[in-house]
Protein backbone atom coordinates (compact mmCIF):
# COMPACT_ATOMS: atom_id res chain seq x y z
CA UNK A 1 0.00 0.00 0.00
CA UNK A 2 2.30 2.74 -1.30
CA UNK A 3 0.42 5.84 -0.18
CA UNK A 4 2.45 8.30 -2.26
CA UNK A 5 1.50 11.25 -0.03
CA UNK A 6 3.36 13.77 2.10
CA UNK A 7 3.19 13.62 5.89
CA UNK A 8 3.24 16.48 8.36
CA UNK A 9 6.76 15.76 9.66
CA UNK A 10 8.13 16.59 6.20
CA UNK A 11 7.20 20.21 6.95
CA UNK A 12 9.32 20.43 10.09
CA UNK A 13 10.94 23.86 10.19
CA UNK A 14 8.57 25.19 7.53
CA UNK A 15 5.41 25.89 9.56
CA UNK A 16 6.38 29.03 11.45
CA UNK A 17 3.64 31.68 11.18
CA UNK A 18 1.66 29.43 8.83
CA UNK A 19 -2.08 28.86 9.20
CA UNK A 20 -2.81 25.13 9.19
CA UNK A 21 -6.24 24.02 8.05
CA UNK A 22 -6.73 20.57 9.56
CA UNK A 23 -9.53 18.08 8.92
CA UNK A 24 -10.12 15.99 12.04
CA UNK A 25 -12.95 13.74 13.18
CA UNK A 26 -14.54 15.04 16.37
CA UNK A 27 -17.77 13.14 15.77
CA UNK A 28 -17.69 11.89 19.36
CA UNK A 29 -20.59 10.23 21.21
CA UNK A 30 -22.58 12.48 23.56
CA UNK A 31 -24.99 11.58 26.36
CA UNK A 32 -28.44 13.13 26.84
CA UNK A 33 -26.86 16.14 28.58
CA UNK A 34 -24.39 16.67 25.69
CA UNK A 35 -21.43 15.46 27.74
CA UNK A 36 -18.74 13.59 25.82
CA UNK A 37 -18.92 9.86 26.52
CA UNK A 38 -15.71 8.83 24.74
CA UNK A 39 -13.03 11.29 23.62
CA UNK A 40 -10.58 8.92 21.94
CA UNK A 41 -11.04 10.70 18.60
CA UNK A 42 -10.01 13.98 20.19
CA UNK A 43 -6.99 12.48 21.92
CA UNK A 44 -5.90 10.69 18.74
CA UNK A 45 -5.17 13.91 16.83
CA UNK A 46 -3.43 15.80 19.65
CA UNK A 47 0.06 14.78 18.42
CA UNK A 48 -0.57 16.42 15.03
CA UNK A 49 -2.11 19.55 16.56
CA UNK A 50 0.73 19.93 19.06
CA UNK A 51 3.39 19.37 16.39
CA UNK A 52 1.98 22.28 14.37
CA UNK A 53 1.74 24.52 17.44
CA UNK A 54 5.29 23.65 18.54
CA UNK A 55 6.49 24.56 15.05
CA UNK A 56 5.04 28.06 15.46
CA UNK A 57 1.89 27.65 13.38
CA UNK A 58 -1.73 28.52 14.14
CA UNK A 59 -4.28 25.75 13.66
CA UNK A 60 -7.82 25.89 12.27
CA UNK A 61 -9.64 22.63 12.97
CA UNK A 62 -12.70 21.42 11.10
CA UNK A 63 -14.97 18.46 11.74
CA UNK A 64 -18.51 17.20 11.37
CA UNK A 65 -20.87 15.76 13.99
CA UNK A 66 -23.86 13.57 13.23
CA UNK A 67 -26.16 14.13 10.26
CA UNK A 68 -27.72 17.63 10.34
CA UNK A 69 -28.36 17.40 6.58
CA UNK A 70 -27.08 20.83 5.62
CA UNK A 71 -28.99 22.76 8.29
CA UNK A 72 -27.96 24.23 11.63
CA UNK A 73 -28.94 21.91 14.48
CA UNK A 74 -27.86 23.23 17.92
CA UNK A 75 -27.86 19.70 19.34
CA UNK A 76 -25.07 18.81 16.89
CA UNK A 77 -22.87 21.85 17.52
CA UNK A 78 -19.22 21.12 18.34
CA UNK A 79 -19.35 23.29 21.47
CA UNK A 80 -18.83 20.30 23.85
CA UNK A 81 -15.64 19.49 21.91
CA UNK A 82 -14.28 23.00 22.50
CA UNK A 83 -14.29 22.53 26.26
CA UNK A 84 -12.55 19.16 26.09
CA UNK A 85 -10.02 20.42 23.56
CA UNK A 86 -9.18 23.42 25.72
CA UNK A 87 -8.51 21.09 28.64
CA UNK A 88 -6.11 18.93 26.61
CA UNK A 89 -4.31 21.80 24.89
CA UNK A 90 -4.32 24.00 27.99
CA UNK A 91 -5.27 27.03 25.94
CA UNK A 92 -8.31 28.88 24.63
CA UNK A 93 -9.88 27.53 21.46
CA UNK A 94 -11.56 30.16 19.27
CA UNK A 95 -15.09 29.13 18.31
CA UNK A 96 -18.08 30.81 16.67
CA UNK A 97 -21.22 28.77 17.39
CA UNK A 98 -23.09 27.58 14.27
CA UNK A 99 -20.61 29.29 11.89
CA UNK A 100 -18.54 27.33 9.36
CA UNK A 101 -17.60 29.95 6.76
CA UNK A 102 -18.35 33.65 6.28
CA UNK A 103 -16.82 37.05 6.90
CA UNK A 104 -16.56 36.73 10.68
CA UNK A 105 -14.87 33.32 10.44
CA UNK A 106 -12.45 34.61 7.78
CA UNK A 107 -11.69 37.73 9.82
CA UNK A 108 -10.84 35.74 12.95
CA UNK A 109 -8.83 33.15 11.03
CA UNK A 110 -6.72 35.78 9.25
CA UNK A 111 -5.87 37.52 12.52
CA UNK A 112 -4.68 34.37 14.32
CA UNK A 113 -1.28 34.49 15.97
CA UNK A 114 1.22 31.59 16.10
CA UNK A 115 0.18 29.07 18.74
CA UNK A 116 -3.52 29.89 18.53
CA UNK A 117 -6.25 27.35 17.80
CA UNK A 118 -9.65 27.77 16.20
CA UNK A 119 -12.41 25.22 15.68
CA UNK A 120 -15.09 25.68 13.04
CA UNK A 121 -18.56 24.48 13.94
CA UNK A 122 -20.11 21.39 12.36
CA UNK A 123 -19.12 21.26 8.68
CA UNK A 124 -22.38 19.50 7.84
CA UNK A 125 -24.37 22.57 8.91
CA UNK A 126 -23.50 23.71 5.39
CA UNK A 127 -25.08 21.80 2.47
CA UNK A 128 -21.89 22.19 0.44
CA UNK A 129 -19.91 19.82 2.66
CA UNK A 130 -21.52 16.52 1.71
CA UNK A 131 -22.07 17.68 -1.89
CA UNK A 132 -18.35 18.46 -2.25
CA UNK A 133 -19.40 21.87 -3.49
CA UNK A 134 -16.52 23.72 -5.13
CA UNK A 135 -17.39 27.19 -3.83
CA UNK A 136 -17.71 25.86 -0.26
CA UNK A 137 -14.39 24.02 -0.58
CA UNK A 138 -12.78 27.22 -1.86
CA UNK A 139 -14.13 29.17 1.14
CA UNK A 140 -12.70 26.60 3.53
CA UNK A 141 -9.34 26.59 1.75
CA UNK A 142 -9.10 30.39 2.00
CA UNK A 143 -8.85 30.08 5.79
CA UNK A 144 -5.44 28.36 5.77
CA UNK A 145 -2.21 27.93 3.84
CA UNK A 146 -1.40 24.25 4.44
CA UNK A 147 -4.08 21.58 4.53
CA UNK A 148 -3.63 18.56 6.80
CA UNK A 149 -5.92 15.55 6.65
CA UNK A 150 -5.78 13.70 9.97
CA UNK A 151 -9.25 12.17 9.66
CA UNK A 152 -8.82 8.66 8.33
CA UNK A 153 -12.32 7.77 9.54
CA UNK A 154 -13.97 10.13 7.02
CA UNK A 155 -11.48 9.74 4.19
CA UNK A 156 -13.82 7.35 2.39
CA UNK A 157 -16.18 10.31 1.91
CA UNK A 158 -15.74 12.56 -1.14
CA UNK A 159 -16.74 15.65 0.83
CA UNK A 160 -15.58 19.25 0.46
CA UNK A 161 -13.36 19.23 3.56
CA UNK A 162 -11.79 15.91 2.57
CA UNK A 163 -11.43 16.14 -1.22
CA UNK A 164 -12.56 19.49 -2.61
CA UNK A 165 -10.38 21.66 -0.37
CA UNK A 166 -7.17 20.07 -1.69
CA UNK A 167 -7.65 21.86 -5.02
CA UNK A 168 -7.38 25.33 -3.50
CA UNK A 169 -4.52 25.24 -0.97
CA UNK A 170 -0.79 25.74 -1.43
CA UNK A 171 0.28 22.50 0.26
CA UNK A 172 -1.37 19.25 1.37
CA UNK A 173 -0.26 16.48 3.70
CA UNK A 174 -1.52 13.86 6.13
CA UNK A 175 -1.19 13.94 9.91
CA UNK A 176 0.30 11.45 12.34
CA UNK A 177 -2.97 9.60 12.95
CA UNK A 178 -3.51 9.08 9.23
CA UNK A 179 0.06 7.85 8.85
CA UNK A 180 -0.40 5.38 11.70
CA UNK A 181 -3.64 4.02 10.23
CA UNK A 182 -2.16 3.52 6.76
CA UNK A 183 1.08 2.00 8.06
CA UNK A 184 -0.76 -0.62 10.11
CA UNK A 185 -2.93 -1.55 7.15
CA UNK A 186 0.12 -1.76 4.92
CA UNK A 187 1.81 -4.06 7.41
CA UNK A 188 -1.26 -6.31 7.63
CA UNK A 189 -2.45 -6.39 4.03
CA UNK A 190 0.75 -6.16 2.00
CA UNK A 191 3.31 -8.09 3.99
CA UNK A 192 1.64 -9.87 6.93
CA UNK A 193 3.35 -12.27 9.26
CA UNK A 194 1.59 -15.61 8.87
CA UNK A 195 -0.69 -17.26 9.71
CA UNK A 196 -2.89 -14.26 8.89
CA UNK A 197 -6.46 -14.45 10.25
CA UNK A 198 -9.49 -12.21 9.71
CA UNK A 199 -12.34 -12.24 12.23
CA UNK A 200 -15.54 -10.71 10.88
CA UNK A 201 -18.85 -10.15 12.64
CA UNK A 202 -21.66 -7.63 12.81
CA UNK A 203 -25.22 -7.91 11.62
CA UNK A 204 -25.07 -7.96 7.83
CA UNK A 205 -23.10 -9.54 5.02
CA UNK A 206 -24.14 -6.90 2.45
CA UNK A 207 -21.61 -4.25 3.48
CA UNK A 208 -18.72 -6.69 3.74
CA UNK A 209 -18.94 -8.83 0.61
CA UNK A 210 -16.14 -7.00 -1.22
CA UNK A 211 -13.98 -6.99 1.92
CA UNK A 212 -14.43 -10.76 2.30
CA UNK A 213 -13.58 -11.36 -1.37
CA UNK A 214 -10.43 -9.25 -1.07
CA UNK A 215 -9.40 -10.88 2.20
CA UNK A 216 -9.74 -14.35 0.68
CA UNK A 217 -6.79 -13.42 -1.55
CA UNK A 218 -4.66 -12.58 1.48
CA UNK A 219 -5.61 -14.48 4.64
CA UNK A 220 -4.90 -18.03 5.79
CA UNK A 221 -7.97 -18.18 8.03
CA UNK A 222 -11.37 -16.48 7.90
CA UNK A 223 -13.64 -16.61 10.95
CA UNK A 224 -17.22 -15.39 10.58
CA UNK A 225 -19.51 -14.71 13.54
CA UNK A 226 -22.25 -12.26 14.44
CA UNK A 227 -25.55 -11.99 12.61
CA UNK A 228 -23.84 -12.26 9.23
CA UNK A 229 -22.84 -15.86 9.97
CA UNK A 230 -26.45 -17.02 9.62
CA UNK A 231 -26.63 -16.02 5.97
CA UNK A 232 -23.66 -18.33 5.42
CA UNK A 233 -25.19 -21.11 7.50
CA UNK A 234 -28.51 -20.80 5.66
CA UNK A 235 -26.60 -20.96 2.36
CA UNK A 236 -24.95 -24.12 3.62
CA UNK A 237 -28.34 -25.73 4.14
CA UNK A 238 -28.94 -25.19 7.86
CA UNK A 239 -32.26 -24.14 9.36
CA UNK A 240 -31.54 -21.01 11.42
CA UNK A 241 -34.97 -20.24 12.91
CA UNK A 242 -35.83 -16.54 12.92
CA UNK A 243 -32.16 -15.48 12.92
CA UNK A 244 -31.10 -12.68 10.62
CA UNK A 245 -30.62 -13.91 7.06
CA UNK A 246 -30.08 -11.76 3.98
CA UNK A 247 -31.86 -13.93 1.45
CA UNK A 248 -30.43 -12.02 -1.50
CA UNK A 249 -26.88 -12.91 -0.42
CA UNK A 250 -27.09 -16.64 0.18
CA UNK A 251 -25.75 -17.43 -3.30
CA UNK A 252 -22.80 -15.09 -2.75
CA UNK A 253 -22.20 -16.61 0.67
CA UNK A 254 -22.13 -20.10 -0.86
CA UNK A 255 -19.72 -18.85 -3.52
CA UNK A 256 -17.42 -17.52 -0.79
CA UNK A 257 -17.56 -20.88 1.02
CA UNK A 258 -16.63 -22.71 -2.20
CA UNK A 259 -13.85 -20.22 -3.03
CA UNK A 260 -12.31 -20.65 0.40
CA UNK A 261 -12.22 -24.43 -0.15
CA UNK A 262 -10.63 -24.09 -3.58
CA UNK A 263 -7.99 -21.66 -2.35
CA UNK A 264 -7.10 -23.61 0.78
CA UNK A 265 -8.41 -20.90 3.12
CA UNK A 266 -9.61 -22.26 6.45
CA UNK A 267 -13.15 -20.92 6.92
CA UNK A 268 -14.69 -21.09 10.39
CA UNK A 269 -18.42 -20.64 11.10
CA UNK A 270 -20.28 -20.99 14.41
CA UNK A 271 -21.03 -24.52 15.64
CA UNK A 272 -23.36 -23.40 18.43
CA UNK A 273 -25.16 -20.23 19.44
CA UNK A 274 -27.07 -18.42 22.19
CA UNK A 275 -30.74 -18.08 21.25
CA UNK A 276 -33.92 -16.46 22.55
CA UNK A 277 -37.58 -16.60 21.65
CA UNK A 278 -38.18 -12.86 22.24
CA UNK A 279 -36.03 -9.75 21.81
CA UNK A 280 -36.55 -5.99 21.52
CA UNK A 281 -34.21 -5.21 18.63
CA UNK A 282 -34.83 -1.47 18.69
CA UNK A 283 -33.90 -1.08 22.36
CA UNK A 284 -31.47 -4.02 22.22
CA UNK A 285 -33.03 -5.43 25.37
CA UNK A 286 -34.29 -8.82 26.43
CA UNK A 287 -37.96 -8.84 27.56
CA UNK A 288 -38.49 -10.16 31.09
CA UNK A 289 -40.52 -13.15 29.88
CA UNK A 290 -38.00 -14.20 27.22
CA UNK A 291 -36.24 -17.56 27.33
CA UNK A 292 -32.52 -17.92 26.59
CA UNK A 293 -30.62 -21.11 25.86
CA UNK A 294 -27.54 -22.47 24.11
CA UNK A 295 -27.97 -24.91 21.25
CA UNK A 296 -25.89 -26.48 18.47
CA UNK A 297 -26.33 -24.77 15.10
CA UNK A 298 -28.37 -27.75 13.86
CA UNK A 299 -30.93 -27.33 16.65
CA UNK A 300 -32.21 -23.74 16.38
CA UNK A 301 -36.02 -23.99 16.79
CA UNK A 302 -38.39 -22.23 14.42
CA UNK A 303 -39.17 -18.69 15.58
CA UNK A 304 -36.05 -18.38 17.78
CA UNK A 305 -33.32 -15.79 17.26
CA UNK A 306 -29.60 -16.62 17.45
CA UNK A 307 -27.93 -13.52 18.95
CA UNK A 308 -24.44 -14.66 19.94
CA UNK A 309 -21.91 -17.38 19.29
CA UNK A 310 -21.97 -20.17 21.88
CA UNK A 311 -19.24 -21.55 24.17
CA UNK A 312 -18.15 -24.29 21.73
CA UNK A 313 -17.70 -21.67 18.98
CA UNK A 314 -15.75 -19.47 21.39
CA UNK A 315 -13.37 -22.38 22.02
CA UNK A 316 -13.15 -23.11 18.28
CA UNK A 317 -12.42 -19.48 17.36
CA UNK A 318 -9.86 -19.09 20.15
CA UNK A 319 -8.05 -22.23 19.00
CA UNK A 320 -8.13 -21.06 15.37
CA UNK A 321 -6.59 -17.71 16.38
CA UNK A 322 -4.04 -19.15 18.80
CA UNK A 323 -1.20 -19.54 16.27
CA UNK A 324 -2.01 -16.44 14.19
CA UNK A 325 0.74 -13.85 13.79
CA UNK A 326 -1.56 -11.20 12.23
CA UNK A 327 -5.25 -10.72 13.12
CA UNK A 328 -7.74 -8.21 11.72
CA UNK A 329 -11.11 -7.94 13.47
CA UNK A 330 -14.23 -6.08 12.36
CA UNK A 331 -17.69 -6.51 13.87
CA UNK A 332 -19.00 -8.03 17.15
CA UNK A 333 -19.93 -11.69 17.55
CA UNK A 334 -23.44 -10.92 18.76
CA UNK A 335 -25.76 -8.30 20.23
CA UNK A 336 -23.16 -7.52 22.88
CA UNK A 337 -25.15 -4.57 24.26
CA UNK A 338 -27.49 -7.12 25.93
CA UNK A 339 -25.75 -9.17 28.64
CA UNK A 340 -26.88 -12.68 27.68
CA UNK A 341 -25.41 -12.13 24.21
CA UNK A 342 -22.17 -10.32 25.08
CA UNK A 343 -19.93 -13.23 26.00
CA UNK A 344 -18.86 -14.18 22.48
CA UNK A 345 -17.65 -10.66 21.68
CA UNK A 346 -15.85 -10.22 24.99
CA UNK A 347 -14.26 -13.65 24.65
CA UNK A 348 -12.79 -12.50 21.33
CA UNK A 349 -11.54 -9.33 23.04
CA UNK A 350 -9.74 -11.56 25.52
CA UNK A 351 -8.37 -13.77 22.75
CA UNK A 352 -6.91 -10.84 20.84
CA UNK A 353 -5.65 -8.94 23.89
CA UNK A 354 -3.74 -12.00 25.13
CA UNK A 355 -2.37 -12.82 21.68
CA UNK A 356 1.22 -12.25 20.58
CA UNK A 357 -0.02 -11.42 17.09
CA UNK A 358 -0.21 -8.02 15.42
CA UNK A 359 -3.87 -7.22 16.17
CA UNK A 360 -5.78 -4.55 14.23
CA UNK A 361 -9.38 -3.79 15.19
CA UNK A 362 -11.86 -1.34 13.72
CA UNK A 363 -15.48 -0.49 13.03
CA UNK A 364 -18.71 -2.30 13.64
CA UNK A 365 -18.82 -1.35 17.33
CA UNK A 366 -15.85 -3.66 17.91
CA UNK A 367 -13.83 -0.76 19.27
CA UNK A 368 -16.66 0.01 21.71
CA UNK A 369 -16.50 -3.52 23.11
CA UNK A 370 -12.72 -3.29 23.52
CA UNK A 371 -13.00 0.01 25.38
CA UNK A 372 -15.75 -1.38 27.63
CA UNK A 373 -13.58 -4.39 28.41
CA UNK A 374 -10.65 -2.13 29.31
CA UNK A 375 -8.42 -3.95 26.84
CA UNK A 376 -7.29 -1.08 24.63
CA UNK A 377 -3.67 -1.21 25.82
CA UNK A 378 -3.36 -4.84 24.74
CA UNK A 379 -4.49 -4.40 21.13
CA UNK A 380 -1.77 -3.42 18.64
CA UNK A 381 -3.95 -0.88 16.90
CA UNK A 382 -7.58 0.23 17.18
CA UNK A 383 -8.62 2.06 14.03
CA UNK A 384 -10.74 5.21 14.29
CA UNK A 385 -12.47 4.29 11.04
CA UNK A 386 -15.64 2.30 10.40
CA UNK A 387 -16.57 2.67 6.76
CA UNK A 388 -13.00 3.68 5.90
CA UNK A 389 -11.71 0.53 7.63
CA UNK A 390 -14.01 -1.67 5.52
CA UNK A 391 -13.12 0.10 2.27
CA UNK A 392 -9.41 -0.45 2.88
CA UNK A 393 -10.16 -4.12 3.55
CA UNK A 394 -11.91 -4.11 0.17
CA UNK A 395 -8.67 -2.93 -1.41
CA UNK A 396 -10.07 0.46 -2.42
CA UNK A 397 -8.20 3.75 -2.56
CA UNK A 398 -10.07 6.16 -0.28
CA UNK A 399 -11.12 9.48 -1.91
CA UNK A 400 -9.32 11.43 0.83
CA UNK A 401 -6.09 9.54 0.19
CA UNK A 402 -6.46 9.84 -3.57
CA UNK A 403 -6.88 13.62 -3.26
CA UNK A 404 -3.58 13.88 -1.36
CA UNK A 405 -1.85 11.63 -3.88
CA UNK A 406 -3.06 13.64 -6.86
CA UNK A 407 -2.06 16.91 -5.20
CA UNK A 408 1.49 15.66 -4.86
CA UNK A 409 1.65 14.53 -8.49
CA UNK A 410 0.52 17.91 -9.71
Amino acid sequence: MDTGIKYIEEFQGLLKKKRILMRVDFNVPLDEYRNIVDDVRIRSVLPTINFCLDEGASVILMSHMGRPKGKVDPSLSLLPVVKRLERYLNKKVEFIPYEVIGEEVKKRASSMEPGEVMLLDNLRFHPGEEKNDESFARELASLGEIYVNDAFSVSHRAHASVVGVTKFVKECCAGFLMKKELNYFKQALENPQRPFAALLGGAKVAGKIEAIKNLLKKVDKLLIGGGMAFTFLKAWGYSVGASLVEEGYTDIALEIIENSKRNGIKLYLPVDCVITNKFDFQAKKLPKDAEVKIVPIKEIPDGWFALDIGPATIMLFKEALSDAKTIIWNGPMGVFEAEPFSRGTYAMVTALSSSYALTIVGGGDTDVAIHKAGATANISYISTGGGAFIELLEGKVLPGIKALQEFKRD
